[in-house]
């Protein structure tokens, strides 16, 4: 199999940065290095897409659609649709129905595509998954790829992790940092603040509080660890400023207790130890998310 290209700036194209490119691949319809099951990527005249005759979703939800329109607009197509050749020049559309009506909307006159070789879906998700295992993308172009293979092709996070060597945890965390604010996408996508950062400022309630701390990050160069204190003392502290009655930053040991406690259960926890007892909060989305949790625990204790 061979190397996929180096990643590019921006917010990256999802599998479509697993594709080897070649001299000539630039402009509508060029092609790049084929995978070894003879799919290829290429950027597609939009007017050569024919939408799948065979979709069963004809419903779309509109508020959803109107801002994945104004996102392609700003920001281009992230993930590439996936189509099979229908002809001379011709397409059809196999996955990827609402990216390819927002581009229609937004006037897009190109669509980046995955243009499969085979009827055999998973022959083309297995060559993925193997040039993913091999790629040196940044953060938000790894969490795009996890994304649109979990979505796309029902791959599982299990399955995802174990043929790129990865745990189930460092995927969820990967795949938070497509929580973020496009402004703040960008910043771990250049490369101005680390994914490291970025997860940090996850913790922060709100995206605008989540932009000002980036932006802090990157005018006063604050480290990882200050950020995260500033995000455990709450939103508009420094790491030196105490309230009266504020909670206290935790210790470097309790911090690293909260990582990897975060990691094991994929959630966030808080790890809080006293002078003669401590307490461990782990937080739950819902009742599904409780069960999830309780199932870990059962595991760890067998």
């Amino acid at each position: 199999m061979m190397a996929a290209a180096k990643p590019h700036s921006g917010l990256g194209r999802g599998l479509g940065d697993l594709f080897a490119r070649t001299d000539e691949d630039s402009g509508p319809g060029a092609k790049s290095v084929p995978l070894q099951d003879g799919s290829y990527f290429a950027e597609l005249p939009i007017e050569q897409v024919n939408p799948n005759p065979r979709q069963p979703r004809t419903v779309f939800d509109e508020d959803e659609l109107e801002e994945l329109t104004a996102s392609i607009a700003e920001f281009g197509v992230l993930q590439p649709v996936v189509v099979r050749e229908a002809g001379r020049k011709r397409f059809e559309l196999v996955m990827g129905e609402r990216r390819f009506r927002a581009s229609q909307r937004a006037g897009k006159e190109t669509i980046p595509a995955i243009v499969r070789a085979t009827e055999d879906e998973s022959l083309l998700r297995d060559a993925l998954l193997e040039n993913l295992h091999r790629a040196d993308l940044n953060p938000l172009e790894e969490a795009r790829a996890y994304q649109q293979l979990l979505e796309d092709f029902g791959c599982s996070k299990e399955e995802l992790g174990r043929r790129i060597h990865r745990s189930r945890p460092q995927i969820s965390n990967t795949l938070r940092l497509l929580n973020l604010p496009s402004s703040v996408q960008l910043k771990v996508a250049a490369g101005v603040i680390s994914a490291g950062h970025a997860r940090a400022l996850l913790g922060l309630g709100d995206p605008r509080s989540q932009e000002i701390l980036a932006d802090r990050i990157i005018a006063e160069g604050l480290s990882v660890r200050t950020t995260e204190e500033i995000v455990a003392m709450g939103e508009g502290r420094t790491p030196t400023s105490r309230a009266p009655r504020g909670p206290r930053p935790p210790s470097e040991h309790e911090a690293d207790l909260a990582r990897s406690l975060s990691d094991h259960f994929d959630t966030r926890v808080k790890v809080d130890i006293g002078r003669d007892k401590g307490k461990i909060v782990i937080e739950f989305a819902s009742g599904e998310d409780l069960e999830r949790i309780l199932a870990v625990i059962d595991q760890r204790q067998l």
